[in-house]
């Protein structure tokens, strides 16, 4: 009777989890993946500084200002 008792207090069908597991879960997997989606937007910015994806009137002419502008930013940042 007690193997009931335990099955009942699992959350959802199937997911062998108590509500506080499936809570301390959902914690640790939105905190990953805010963390993962910072770390991939500073990416991104990072890389349009360095190539923009969509080049300029001038094409990609202009890329090279851009890669002196990221190195000036980013050397400022570590000064």
């Amino acid at each position: 009777m007690s193997d009931t008792r335990e099955r009942d207090d699992r959350f959802g069908p199937g997911t062998y989890l108590t509500p506080d597991e499936a809570k301390e879960f959902h914690k640790l997997f939105m905190t990953s993946f805010i963390l993962f989606t910072l770390v991939a937007i500073v990416a991104h910015i990072l890389a349009w500084m360095w190539r923009p994806w969509l080049p300029g009137p001038d094409g990609y002419a202009a890329v090279q200002t851009g890669v002196e502008y990221a190195s000036a930013a980013i050397t400022s940042l570590m000064a």
